[in-house]
């Protein structure tokens, strides 16, 4: 008696595997998380104490240097590959501690190009976690341009953190 032929399961897996990713549309190629953040407090309380004598670029408060060491211990574990920040300062302090503690360097782009930092989030971080820190007037376009819904970000508020998976649009908001 001969027994008819079967195919091995693996095979049959592999090929139903192969179907779903043919079947997944291009955008879910992105990253698989980004990190989102508002740079952290100012020490020139957001600008609205400005004189003229105040620098442009100001250096974060003692507040904002605590709230840039509990970004560092809430992301330490996340799995963060890269840290895109803008030429400001006030995003770079923000983003040291952690980059410091994974070893990363901070991968700068000016805060006016949205869509050169999500060119580069989606050419060089196909399949990782990032965390990008931007401006309350950044963030937003930020988060929509990888996919997400349309939010908002207060000209004083510091203490958002939003996590986004930009394949389906997934938003989550943590404040911190």
């Amino acid at each position: 008696m001969t027994r008819p032929r079967t195919v091995a399961p693996h095979i049959t897996i592999a090929g139903m595997i192969a179907l779903v990713m043919l079947a997944v549309p291009e955008v879910a190629h992105a990253q698989r998380l980004v990190f989102i953040v508002r740079h952290a407090e100012r020490a020139d309380e957001g600008g609205q104490a400005r004189q003229m004598s105040a620098p442009s670029d100001p250096l974060l408060s003692a507040a904002g240097q605590a709230r840039a060491a509990k970004l560092r211990t809430m992301l330490a574990d996340a799995g963060i590959t890269a840290i895109y920040v803008t030429e400001f300062r006030r995003t770079q302090d923000t983003g040291l501690p952690l980059a410091q503690t994974l070893g990363l360097t901070e991968q700068r782009v000016p805060s006016a190009d949205t869509a050169g930092l999500v060119t580069q989030l989606r050419q060089r971080h196909r399949d990782d976690v990032v965390l990008v820190i931007g401006h309350s007037n950044t963030v937003p376009a930020i988060i929509k341009a990888l996919g997400g819904p349309s939010v908002t970000v207060g000209d004083n508020e510091y203490d958002s953190l939003f996590i986004l998976v930009p394949g389906p649009g997934t938003l989550t908001r943590i404040r911190f």
